[in-house]
């Protein structure tokens, strides 16, 4: 007996897990002071001692990606930042981000810089993590994805101390990073004070960019901000 394949209709959406939600004043890369939206999926394989998102590790609720770009739509807002926990960790990540670029969106990742980058779709502006050793996850960097980045992404350094400050210069002269995109230094919120970290870079005479996490200024540590 011939099976009938089920309809359209009948086939299951692609869904993630999706921690939040919201609309914010984007706090990093080239995109801050820009109201966007914000959907954070859950889970990450890493655990940076600076983290603060770890609520997103865990729970959530699952959507289809219809539902979510209905969500994102209700805001009125040109630009849509896909962030975490760490959004490649879900497989359906790719089609989120293709589905907001052809939606008409705006589209910005924040990644860990631990997984494969060379999926993602080339209209979306990758922000890629490279881990120092003060976020007790620096052996996990995927330098692989050097090679794939285009001049519109970014490389961000968040950096904890002195200690952290020297490897990032290093890294970044080792691999030539200003030559392939923008590279943002970030002091951990709270640990190292900006005005250090601007005074270091000035005295070095460093091509980057100093960020401070503005949203942070605006709100506190509040989640959904």
């Amino acid at each position: 007996m011939k099976v009938q394949a089920p309809a359209p209709a009948e086939i299951a959406a692609p869904r993630l897990r999706v921690s939040e939600i919201f609309h914010s004043i984007q706090g990093e890369a080239d995109a801050v002071g820009w109201p966007t939206v914000f959907v954070r999926l859950t889970g990450c394989p890493l655990r940076c001692a600076w983290c603060d998102t770890a609520y997103a590790f865990e729970g959530g609720e699952w959507r289809d990606i219809g539902a979510i770009i209905e969500k994102v739509r209700g805001f009125d807002a040109r630009r849509v930042c896909v962030t975490g926990g760490e959004p490649l960790a879900q497989k359906r990540c790719h089609d989120l981000l293709s589905a907001l670029c052809d939606a008409g969106f705006e589209v910005s990742l924040e990644t860990s810089g631990a997984l494969d980058i060379s999926r993602v779709d080339a209209r979306v502006r990758r922000v890629v993590d490279v881990k120092p050793p003060g976020s007790g996850e620096s052996a996990r960097n995927r330098w692989e994805n050097l090679a794939h980045l285009a001049s519109n992404d970014q490389l961000k350094f968040v950096l904890a101390d002195r200690a952290d400050y020297e490897w990032a210069v290093a890294a970044m002269r080792e691999h030539d990073m200003p030559s392939r995109c923008m590279v943002l230094f970030s002091p951990v919120y709270g640990e190292l004070e900006p005005r250090a970290l601007a005074e270091w870079i000035l005295q070095d005479r460093l091509p980057v960019r100093l960020q401070v996490q503005l949203h942070k200024y605006l709100w506190g540590e509040a989640p959904g901000r």
